[in-house]
């Protein structure tokens, strides 16, 4: 340990940072991310895997800074955490083994231009960010994401609707809670449930509670839902400007991921074929000849872009955004 210490110290050194620095640094990030922890040996382990964060967010933004970077990194309040434990405890996307994928949509119109970029959030589509927590209910959010977002499209108003009840009443149709779950089966539970509380209503907390469903709480409802062909970015796109926010799972394995500052993530080692984390694509458009998805996490507004992520596109499915991709219709 004193020697991982001390290798850390001489490239902080390097980096024109001394020791009270990063003393500071470390201290202030407690503080801003209210963090404590239980005894000295818990808090000298995740002062370790912060500093070694650190190290690592330092010589990517250089990398960046040098033009050899498209996105830029930071630390945020994953960053006390592991990567094999952030994987572990916020990505619970499961994907069904044998998913219908006859089940796809033959519903959007044909015949009918594209729009060369979309922003779902600027037309009222797109609820607030919020934060799981060190909950996999990922799948949750997610789906009642695209779900606020039919329903705003018909109301013309977006009320934020409750993924601790998905997490605590969808077990019987095979979701696992804060141990991950299905976006197919989120919908599952709306329909045969024929409803789903808001988020006011059934507040989120974080952890697997007691099903506590009340119809004086529905806010949201589904009648059907429509997985879009696998592994097809073109499709995507027509969904999102046809129909609206779509759900969506991302590889989000890597340390580039997971502390995310903004740019354009197009990280050539996210592998399209291992997909773990649901999120919500919100949009798409094009940058200095690139283009990119507009996606919502749940991973709260001091990550990323005020919570979005914009990730490359039409990059042969780049961290698999379009692997299994689905939409409710109300």
């Amino acid at each position: 340990m004193h020697r991982f210490y001390a290798a850390l110290l001489l490239a902080f050194f390097i980096h024109g940072h001394s020791v009270p620095d990063v003393n500071r640094m470390w201290e202030e990030w407690k503080q801003k991310h209210d963090k404590s922890y239980s005894n000295q040996t818990e808090m000298d382990f995740r002062r370790a895997v912060w500093e070694k964060n650190l190290h690592v967010v330092m010589k990517h933004n250089q990398q960046a800074t040098e033009g050899k970077r498209s996105f830029t990194v930071g630390l945020n309040h994953l960053s006390d955490m592991t990567a094999e434990e952030i994987n572990e405890k916020l990505n619970g996307f499961k994907m069904e083994e044998h998913a219908d994928y006859r089940n796809h949509t033959s519903k959007l119109p044909s015949g009918v231009s594209t729009p060369a970029s979309v922003d779902w959030r600027k037309s009222g589509l797109v609820g607030p960010v919020r934060n799981q927590g060190l909950c996999g209910s990922c799948w949750a959010f997610s789906s009642l994401g695209a779900l606020e977002g039919q329903l705003s499209k018909q109301r013309g108003v977006l009320v934020p609707l409750s993924p601790q009840n998905l997490v605590d009443c969808s077990t019987v149709d095979g979701n696992l809670g804060c141990r991950g779950g299905y976006i197919t089966k989120s919908y599952s539970y709306v329909i045969r449930n024929k409803g789903v509380d808001s988020e006011e209503f059934y507040p989120y907390e974080h952890q697997n509670r007691k099903c506590r469903y009340s119809v004086t709480g529905k806010a949201g409802y589904c009648s059907s839902f429509h997985i879009l062909p696998r592994g097809d970015e073109g499709a995507l796109q027509a969904a999102v400007a046809a129909v609206g926010p779509v759900a969506v799972a991302v590889n989000a394995m890597l340390p580039s991921f997971h502390s995310y500052r903004g740019g354009l993530y197009d990280d050539l080692q996210c592998n399209s074929m291992l997909v773990n984390h649901a999120v919500l694509v919100v949009g798409y458009g094009s940058e200095a000849g690139q283009d990119y998805w507009l996606v919502k996490n749940s991973w709260g507004s001091g990550w990323g872009e005020g919570g979005f992520i914009r990730i490359a596109r039409n990059k042969s499915n780049l961290c698999g955004i379009a692997t299994f991709a689905v939409y409710p219709s109300l």
